[in-house]
């Protein structure tokens, strides 16, 4: 059936993935079940989307129960459910306003046009001249906006002519932040953590110097929380552990609940205040059923202390991860249940262990080549995570050659 199931998928999809070879069919909690009956714990929770856990009971409830209700109407008509959606993800964030969207690259997409209106409407910048300045390592997406922005050759070859208007510093570095402002800029568009560069977490102060230095540019500090939000970091929101609230939040992933496709920014009045109907929109976003999933969602991750469990089992992980005595390490680095182990050079690619872990029953992802990534539900128990850390550490310490 596995091979059946891959080369159906092989012969009908565009090879725009390389999976991992197993063929799942069934979910629960922390666990995964392929079509042979075998069972793997998740340590990659799709990205971050699967944060509550597969088929959460208060997930699945709101998702069949407004299924039943109403699911689609478009944004053309009101429905009961946006409002309270809005209501609870404005007063979880700290927000003002929201506007919703489905996918975390639609979500920056919003945010970049927010961003350049506010500098025409806001800070007078001839249309046109709006720019945003971006990090090196950054991943927010694969539109053909977003991609132009990308330090990732392979990401941008043969989809030209890319979008202008952006300029690139290295991560972390504040003094080329402020270099880099013109009186052009918009925004700073950031990754609290850089998860696809590799897990890179920014040194203490870091974020809270770039805030500095947008405030007195007069530029708006854009945090993408795609991935690192809702808990993931061991804080709701990963700006939190610096103290940082930016001026527009980008979301998307656990807000789905692992369930549906629900993202948006959150923003300050001004930077929301340049939009007028017809600006933006989309037939999908803000729908009652990723409304009430949304819904669900912020009340799981609220009254279960998932943010303190992330950071509580995130200090298990990496614990035990940087026990590891293996010539192959180059560095463990993380925080809260968001956590990469970078190989060495010499090791070769990361494939290979992801795909040992696989065959021993721990399904994660490489990343950058070099790194293993693991961001496993936060809903998962100690006894679990130390067993996963058991086999990271066998599969690390005994090379096969």
């Amino acid at each position: 059936m596995t091979k059946e199931r891959i080369d159906q998928e092989s012969k009908y999809c565009a090879a725009n993935y390389a999976p991992i070879p197993v063929v799942l069919e069934r979910g629960e909690g922390v666990w995964l079940w392929d079509v042979e009956g075998r069972r793997y714990l998740d340590m990659m929770s799709a990205y971050s989307a699967v944060s509550l856990g597969h088929g959460h009971p208060r997930i699945l409830a709101a998702l069949t129960d407004q299924a039943k209700k109403l699911a689609l109407t478009s944004r053309a008509f009101h429905t009961d459910q946006l409002g309270p959606f809005l209501e609870d993800l404005c007063r979880l964030t700290g927000f003002p306003k929201a506007l919703p969207m489905n996918t975390g690259a639609e979500a920056v997409e919003t945010a970049i046009k927010a961003a350049r209106k506010w500098g025409m409407q806001v800070k007078g910048i001839t249309d046109g001249n709006q720019r945003i300045i971006t990090c090196e390592g950054n991943f927010h997406g694969r539109t053909t906006t977003v991609i132009s922005f990308s330090s990732e050759a392979q990401y941008k070859e043969g989809f030209g002519p890319l979008s202008p208007g952006f300029d690139s510093i290295p991560y972390c570095d504040t003094t080329a932040l402020e270099a880099a402002i013109t009186p052009d800029t918009v925004a700073f568009l950031v990754e609290p953590v850089q998860g696809e560069a590799g897990i890179v977490v920014p040194p203490k102060g870091f974020l809270r110097e770039a805030a500095r230095i947008c405030r007195e540019g007069n530029v708006l500090l854009v945090a993408d929380e795609v991935q690192t939000g809702f808990g993931r970091t061991g804080k709701m929101f990963a700006c939190e552990h610096e103290g940082v609230k930016p001026d527009v939040m980008i979301l998307g992933k656990a807000l789905g609940g692992g369930v549906f496709p629900v993202s948006g920014i959150v923003a300050t009045e001004e930077v929301m205040g340049v939009f007028r109907p017809g600006d933006h929109g989309s037939t999908f976003g803000g729908n009652p059923l990723g409304a009430a999933v949304g819904r669900a969602a912020i009340a799981t991750l609220v009254e279960e202390n998932l943010a303190e469990r992330a950071a509580e089992m995130g200090e298990v992980l990496l614990q035990e991860l940087r026990k590891i005595e293996s010539p192959i390490v180059e560095e463990v680095r993380g925080l809260g249940l968001l956590c990469g182990i970078e190989l060495k050079r010499s090791a070769g690619r990361a494939r290979p262990y992801v795909e040992r872990l696989f065959r021993s029953g721990i399904l994660s992802k490489e990343t950058h080549e070099q790194v293993i990534r693991f961001a496993p539900p936060l809903t998962i128990e100690k006894k679990d995570l130390l067993d996963a850390c058991r086999i990271v550490k066998e599969v690390l310490e005994n090379r096969e050659d």
